[in-house]
């Protein structure tokens, strides 16, 4: 994608990726244009929004811009859309970048979102929000803070914010990073994101489950062989879950999340150790050394590389030791291809699989590198394709180690029957290891998913428990204002009514003091019972608290069926309680409002509805009266 430029006469020279992007875009049919970025419209019934072409960009190459000077530039037409490529991406960059994000809100009332930026291993994320849209103005995030410092914790860089409704807005981010200047933006409801994050965090959860497998499989390998290539597996593995951790951020938010300085180079220095131990592996399972020896000196310059790219934190910049690491990624898929082809082509034991191994891991090797330079667009395959490739060349290699085992025992069994006997044995144990690693993994799985159950069943609990009055078992105030709003949009949707009954006892002071507090519990349970029974299943009863009670009557179809529900709850509460062989008698007055009639929102009607229940005691209780009658 292109770059923003600097402002014109300023003598600074266009940097050369700014056309190469531009040209594969146009190879590979991506490019898209755009005259100008265009507000992003908020619309209802929309879970999230990608935000990339609807951003604006300006680049300080001093890092100096402050907010005001950011916004007369905006003023002065100086902030350029995004990209051909369509994403938000400017490469490895010691430029700070502003970028403006203009909104129109069509929503019906304020609502909060959730603003994801699914590139966790940038430095710095600043957020502005213009004053009085009822947001702090100013939030940070990055993988610099504390885990626990973060406006909300995810793998992610996310940032939480109150849109208000119908109005305008112009949000500025400023992003500044000494690793791949990489900006995936979307904008979700936290519903949507809370679902998108559950499948997400499926997927890590298995790729990260074949990761610990596969290396405690191999690690039991080498303390039965005592072959240092299973160790090399092994710690190629682990290298490779570090980098994948840090690339996804998790390692942020599970592992080393008090101790961001080690997070903010996790990233480069894992990925630059799987580099070295795959070619230390890459040379003891080919046996490069005596099979190829040039390709094994070019083997070993590309090792002592990486181990200068995982040091690269303590002895170069940060992002020298990015960049150095992502091209020495795709340089050594390249290589070890390579070799792999020269030993299939010499009949290598395990050869084929180790080519097809290291071909899927250089596909994803390079894209992630070419989009770590801002060569490639972000899209699931550039974000996830190394995670992907990388989990099957791991599959692979363990195939490739498993197949070198089978030839060399063939080729041994034509030798010598002894060697035969040897490896049988040896097969039968791996078997039997496999199966132990297994029936531990499907125990555990059960254990797991016990867990989760539980975890579910408590959740499900706590949430009724919050929405619910422990008393009498009917909706609290917060389940009755999501009652009313949902009754409300019914109500504007399908253009009927819908009836607020608000009830207060008469003479349930004198029971309670009389008989004291349990007696006047059991007959709030009383009377709760009968509301709930004098209603509709689709009608809602709520308690206020104390002696106060709410019907909500959603879709009436006639004014006149909620005046006999409020005539059906006085009769029933001025009804003989009996409890513990005394006979209660209390009465009900009861206030009516109707939603478009007086009022079109929840607080109005409830007003209204409380000023008609003290009509009707005014009028003598044990009765109802309407708003406005």
């Amino acid at each position: 994608m292109s770059r923003p430029q600097s402002a014109p006469g300023d003598g600074r020279p266009w940097r050369l990726h700014f056309f190469l992007p531009l040209l594969l875009a146009l190879c590979l049919g991506l490019a898209g244009t755009s005259a100008r970025a265009h507000p992003l419209v908020l619309e209802q019934n929309r879970g999230h929004y990608a935000l990339a072409p609807h951003v604006e960009v300006l680049e300080d190459p001093a890092g100096k811009l402050d907010l005001d000077a950011v916004r007369q530039a905006a003023a002065q037409g100086r902030f350029t859309p995004a990209g051909a490529l369509g994403e938000v991406n400017f490469g490895y960059s010691a430029s700070a970048f502003w970028l403006r994000i203009p909104l129109e809100s069509r929503l019906a009332r304020p609502s909060d979102w959730l603003l994801e930026i699914a590139f966790p291993s940038l430095d710095r994320v600043e957020l502005f929000l213009p004053p009085g849209s009822g947001n702090a103005e100013h939030r940070l995030t990055g993988d610099r803070l504390p885990f626990a410092e973060r406006p909300y914790p995810n793998r992610n860089l996310v940032l939480p914010l109150s849109l208000p409704a119908g109005e305008p807005l112009v949000l500025y981010l400023r992003v500044a990073s000494e690793g791949s200047l990489t900006l995936p933006l979307t904008l979700w409801a936290p519903d949507d994101f809370r679902l998108h994050n559950q499948h997400a965090y499926a997927g890590f959860s298995l790729y990260y489950g074949m990761l610990l497998a596969l290396g405690l499989y191999n690690l039991l390998l080498y303390f039965a062989l005592r072959e240092r290539i299973y160790l090399c597996y092994v710690a190629f593995v682990t290298s490779m879950a570090v980098g994948q951790l840090s690339l996804n951020g998790l390692g942020n938010e599970y592992i080393w999340s008090d101790f961001p300085a080690w997070g903010n180079v996790a990233l480069p220095s894992g990925f630059a150790a799987t580099g070295f131990f795959g070619a230390i592996f890459t040379r003891l399972f080919l046996n490069t050394r005596q099979a190829q020896p040039r390709a094994d000196r070019l083997i070993l310059l590309l090792a002592a590389g990486f181990a200068l790219a995982a040091l690269g934190p303590a002895l170069l910049p940060y992002r020298w030791s990015a960049i150095l690491t992502s091209l020495l990624g795709a340089a050594f898929s390249a290589v070890a291809v390579a070799v792999g082809i020269r030993a299939q082509l010499r009949r290598h034991p395990g050869a084929r699989y180790f080519l097809l191994a290291w071909s899927l891991l250089l596909l994803g090797v390079a894209m992630m590198a070419l989009r770590n330079l801002g060569w490639l667009p972000t899209n699931l395959f550039t974000s996830y394709g190394m995670q992907i490739g990388s989990a099957l060349e791991m599959l692979l290699l363990s195939f490739a180690l498993a197949d070198r085992i089978q030839q060399e025992r063939q080729a041994r069994e034509q030798a010598q029957g002894e060697t035969l006997q040897s490896k049988q044995a040896l097969v039968d144990a791996l078997r039997s290891n496999e199966q132990l690693l297994e029936a531990r993994v499907a125990e555990r799985t059960q254990a797991l998913a016990a867990a989760n159950d539980r975890l579910l069943a408590n959740e499900q609990q706590l949430q009724r428990m919050a929405r619910h009055d422990p008393l009498t078992g009917l909706a609290n105030r917060l389940l009755l204002d999501d009652r009313i709003s949902h009754g409300l949009a019914v109500g504007r949707r399908n253009g009927t009514r819908l009836a607020l009954l608000l009830i207060d006892l008469d003479g349930f002071k004198p029971v309670n003091d009389a008989h004291g507090h349990a007696i006047g519990d059991q007959l709030l349970v009383v009377l709760a019972d009968r509301l709930q029974r004098s209603v509709r299943a689709v009608d809602t009863v709520a308690r206020l608290g104390g002696d106060e009670f709410v019907l909500v009557l959603e879709d009436l179809p006639a004014i006149e069926d909620a005046r006999l529900v409020a005539a059906k709850v006085v009769a029933e509460m001025s009804r003989p309680v009996v409890l513990e062989g005394r006979e209660l008698l209390v009465s009900a007055s009861a206030g009516l409002a109707f939603y478009p009639d007086d009022g079109d929102d929840a607080q109005t009607l409830l007003r209204r509805a409380d000023e008609a229940m003290y009509q009707a005691k005014r009028a003598g209780r044990n009765t109802f009266r309407e708003a406005g009658a």
